[in-house]
């Protein structure tokens, strides 16, 4: 099928979330580009997406979430849980909880030593400070001026201060930021928000460039197939509102539709493990064992306290209260409605032995049955805990060759004995710091896991049937030059030309903590080298 002039590009990237919007910026500067930016959500007019607290509203709800769940996984006791994913101009980074955390520098070292040049703490540090806009300023690891707003929480409260107090009696020191040289300590998160509004990548990197001649967005486009000739990709087809269409890409197709998502369409453009292929009735182009393995992810196991003072759930919960929260956002954007998924982390490490922090704490003056949803009507506070650096390994495999078919998540939480052992050891800490002299005037009683819950196995079985994603899936693309490897460490698929992967499944291992930030380092990085390629040819 020939296309028509206006529909070939240099450039076509799938997916407009927190990473194909920065490539979208980043590649439709240079005036002679023409860059085409699919996405299959729609477009970020819904109020919610940019009040910070708005996650509430946004996760879980169709018109924003793709509502994907995992299969029945045996790590939680056969439970099926859901996996939120944005579905909306600015993907994740337009439904996420806001928080700024870059990681360890060892996590990028590590990926060096695997094999992938160029990416070492020293060689992304530039990248992570190019998109910043710090509110405190610059300094030797922070920017200002870039499309990324980075601030300050604006609300504290009494308990999140009590918890840094807490870790302090046990040794972990209060830490002003987490994206500095250590990550190891307690403190207040800093949010990706710029005056008490999300600052997404559509709002951040998209709406400033939107209306360049160069560039052109499409929602509402569910991207079929990656268009081969041969072993180079040509580009893609998709469908608008069930209308078919296609676009060609004279330099690259770039595959920015996340973890579930950039490898689920690799496979229906027959690119991936070639019985997964078979078994479907898609013809295999390009046979890649490695796309869909390697899936990882944070599983929070949460610690939810009866408090002996007010949290937030009494505020929600009274609808004076809820008034007096709303006209405070409105007059001076502070308060509640400001906040992020999680007001104060705890980096901490379960052993001495262990080099850097091992475990993540994410503190909320607030709980809830599930992360999203409702609040408990009496007054109680969260500390969900995430082993950082999980063993354990999944995969995604596509159901069907219909491309509005939602794959099959196979997470393959606590399959290894190191992971079992690490996220009991943060659970046990967790109580250790509730028993602290700071915080037990604090708490009334523990609802979950609950007093009879005291052997290793009995909250290891608690972990099991109300663990929950904490939102950080990666790595079923992963980077590298082994067998498993679909990409090279400029992140073009092995074997196929003019086809790279650019967002959070190039991890070969996950970052230690909160994903969006390192996503969108990783497009900043990418931008650069598809440019200097680009250049070299």
């Amino acid at each position: 099928m020939s296309i028509a002039a206006a529909d070939i590009y240099d450039y076509i990237v799938v997916g407009a979330g927190s990473a194909g919007c920065v490539l979208a910026n980043r590649l439709s500067a240079d005036p002679g580009t023409r860059v085409l930016l699919l996405e299959a959500g729609g477009r970020d007019w819904y109020p919610w997406i940019h009040i910070p607290v708005g996650y509430f509203k946004t996760m879980h709800n169709p018109m924003t979430d793709w509502c994907f769940k995992t299969e029945p996984d045996p790590g939680l006791n056969g439970r099926s849980i859901a996996w939120p994913r944005g579905k909306v101009l600015g993907g994740c980074s337009a439904i996420n909880g806001l928080l700024y955390v870059r990681g360890q520098k060892q996590d990028y070292d590590h990926w060096r030593q695997l094999g992938n040049a160029g990416w070492s703490w020293e060689d992304v540090l530039p990248y992570f400070m190019r998109s910043e806009d710090q509110e405190r300023g610059a300094d030797a690891v922070h920017g200002v001026g870039g499309e990324l707003a980075v601030s300050n929480m604006r609300v504290r409260r009494d308990v999140c201060d009590a918890y840094i107090r807490a870790a302090a009696e046990l040794g972990i020191p209060a830490r002003d930021d987490f994206n500095g040289e250590e990550q190891e300590g307690a403190g207040y998160f800093q949010l990706t928000a710029r005056n008490g509004l999300r600052c997404s990548t559509a709002t951040a990197f998209l709406k400033p460039v939107r209306r360049r001649p160069n560039l052109r967005i499409v929602t509402r486009a569910l991207a079929e197939r990656v268009r081969l000739d041969g072993r180079r990709a040509t580009g893609i087809d998709y469908a608008v509102a069930g209308r078919k269409a296609s676009a060609a890409a004279r330099r690259e197709v770039i595959l920015a539709a996340g973890a579930i998502s950039s490898p689920h369409l690799l496979e229906l453009s027959g690119i991936g493990r070639a019985p997964v292929l078979q078994r479907l009735g898609i013809p295999v182009a390009h046979a890649l064992p490695g796309v869909g393995e390697n899936l990882q992810d944070h599983l929070q196991a949460r610690a939810i306290y009866r408090s002996t003072v007010p949290t937030l759930n009494d505020e929600v919960n009274a609808w004076w209260r809820k008034l007096r929260i709303g006209i405070e956002y409105m007059l001076h954007r502070t308060g509640p409605m400001s906040m992020g998924a999680s007001q104060l982390a705890i980096f901490a490490r379960t052993r001495r032995e262990v080099e850097t922090p091992d475990v993540q704490f994410h503190i909320q003056p607030l709980s809830a049955d599930h992360p999203g949803l409702g609040l408990h009507r009496f007054s109680a506070f969260t500390a969900s805990v995430c082993q950082l650096r999980p063993e354990s390994r999944g995969r995604i495999l596509p159901r069907s060759p219909d491309p509005a078919a939602h794959p099959a998540i196979h997470p393959n939480y606590l399959a290894t004995p190191g992971d079992e052992q690490t996220l009991l050891a943060g659970m046990r800490l967790s109580r250790r710091l509730a028993a602290t002299a700071a915080l037990r005037p604090y708490i009334a009683e523990e609802i979950r896991p609950g007093p009879d819950a005291r052997t290793d196995a009995q909250l290891l079985d608690d972990a099991r049937n109300t663990g929950a994603t904490i939102y950080h899936p990666v790595g079923t693309c992963k980077m590298g030059s082994d067998p498993m490897a679909v990409v090279d460490a400029r992140l073009r698929v092995h074997g196929i030309r003019g086809l790279r992967v650019v967002d959070a499944s190039i991890m070969p291992t996950l970052t230690s903590g909160n994903t969006n930030a390192p996503v969108i380092m990783i497009a900043e990085k990418a931008a650069d080298m598809i440019r200097a390629d680009a250049g070299a040819a």
